[in-house]
């Protein structure tokens, strides 16, 4: 038997029905379609606005929906890891709230708060408990809603992003198949490009804070860019490099839905061919957290047993990252 591996054997996402297109977005702030389309490819992103349903709720819904089609029951699952900026309260975890929600009596959770990186690390940690063959069932879940933290007055910002959520379930495989490697990155001082203000231990909330909108995204959207390109294709280069691949070995590039130009840049950097490369900006737009797992989702019928997939994100903080992995079904 070879190495133990923790294999993604089952994945599901969750979208909110409202859809906010960008004709939507036109009678709220000074853009249009065209100028959206052009600069970040989205089309149209998925609102939340089910009274009193927050990111535990999209959560729990994908958690459902994993368990149903694995055949899985709640009470098998050891851990469920949720990774998002937009927990339901400041505590407790959203991860736990999950738990309770879709039934995993035996399971603890926690969060991860990397930003657009969120998913990337927390299933990097998850893999951690099953391939060291600690735990058999691990869930990690990516979701944001993103529309808690957005200001729709502002249109540099209101026009990228979306809520979502989606789900993999991780458990132990002695095929080859599974996570192979991953490179994680971090550099602090990106703070200053792109962050929320008000709202820590920094700056608590006030009610100058509040009139000063200082409890949204904000971000420095062209020193972004740069660094998002750099790191995302470096990790992705060193992750090849210490796997002795090329692109030609790798059948899909999965990277985190920023913004469509960031995505070309990265398969461009890669020489990788956009036809191999998975995209659904256009119907979400950034989801944060969920991007990676929901292109997944969306890609699952065409995934072969064996394929060589590459992940990759980058987020404030900054964080970074990518992931290499065999799928297993």
């Amino acid at each position: 038997m070879g190495k133990t591996r923790a294999a993604i054997t089952g994945v599901q996402g969750w979208v909110p029905e409202t859809k906010l297109t960008n004709h939507d977005l036109e009678k709220m702030v000074d853009t249009n379609d065209e100028w959206i389309q052009s600069r970040t490819g989205i089309k149209e992103r998925r609102i939340l606005r089910t009274p009193g349903w927050a990111t535990s709720d999209m959560c729990a819904e994908a958690v459902k929906g994993l368990l149903e089609k694995t055949g899985v029951k709640p009470g098998e699952i050891d851990l469920i890891i949720v990774a998002t900026v937009t927990a339901d309260m400041v505590f407790p975890d959203t991860a736990n709230t999950v738990c309770d929600k879709v039934g995993a009596k035996n399971a603890f959770g926690f969060d991860v708060n990397a930003a657009c990186s969120g998913f990337l690390f927390a299933l990097a940690t998850g893999a951690q408990y099953v391939q060291n063959e600690v735990y058999n069932k691990v869930i990690v879940v990516g979701s944001d809603m993103m529309s808690s933290i957005i200001d729709y007055t502002d249109r540099n910002t209101c026009v990228i992003f979306g809520d979502g959520a989606a789900a993999v379930l991780l458990e132990p495989r002695k095929d080859g198949n599974g996570i192979v490697d991953f490179v994680l990155r971090g550099d602090g001082s990106g703070r200053e490009m792109l962050h929320m203000k008000a709202g820590g231990s920094l700056k608590p909330a006030s009610l100058e804070t509040v009139a000063a909108r200082e409890h949204y995204a904000w971000q420095d959207g062209k020193r972004v860019y740069v660094h998002a390109v750099k790191g995302m294709s470096g990790t992705c280069e060193e992750v090849l490099r210490r796997n002795k691949l090329t692109s030609d070995d790798v059948q899909w590039l999965v990277p985190h839905q920023a913004n469509m130009r960031i995505i070309q840049s990265v398969a461009e950097h890669m020489h990788f061919p956009m036809e191999r490369v998975m995209v659904n900006i256009e119907r979400y737009g950034n989801t944060t957290a969920a991007t990676i797992p929901l292109c997944l989702w969306e890609y699952e019928k065409q995934l072969k047993k064996g394929d060589n997939i590459i992940l990759t994100a980058f987020g404030g903080g900054f964080t970074w990252g990518a992931l290499y992995l065999k799928w297993a079904y």
